[in-house]
């Protein structure tokens, strides 16, 4: 059986790209309300504000981060399936709207996996990260 060591750290590089990632997905929210930068290049981009944020803490393998963070946006696309925000009556949560969100489209599962394959590429090719899963030492 493969053994995850987590290692805490701090990665001044990837804390500087998650902050500028969320300072655009801000700009985006604010001034961008059309139909394609908004719904489907923030989406992208918060993957890649997770997995950034993530990997500012963890020095975890970089299959490990990007899996982990396609199985949390994932999960919040599929709380949104089952209307879990109107389920648990939260509707007026202006907070858990915008974090879970209210509204399913399997489109969004597409951004995701684009968001994880351009961390992928960006981490083998271009920064020439080692790409494995955690194994056994």
């Amino acid at each position: 059986m493969n053994q995850i060591n987590i290692m805490l750290t701090f990665n001044k590089n990837y804390f500087a790209f998650a902050g500028l990632i969320f300072f655009i997905e801000i700009l985006i929210a604010l001034f961008i309300h059309d139909d394609f930068i908004r719904p489907y290049l923030g989406d992208v981009l918060v993957v890649i504000l997770m997995y950034c944020f993530l990997k500012s803490f963890l020095k975890l393998p970089v299959l490990n981060v990007a899996l982990f963070v396609l199985i949390i946006c994932f999960t919040i696309e599929f709380l949104q399936f089952l209307n879990i925000v109107e389920k648990l009556s939260l509707e007026n949560s202006q907070i858990v709207k915008t974090v879970i969100g209210t509204s399913f489209s399997w489109i969004d599962l597409l951004t995701y996996i684009a968001g994880i394959t351009i961390i992928i590429i960006t981490e083998k090719y271009l920064l020439k990260k080692e790409m494995k899963f955690a194994s056994k030492p």
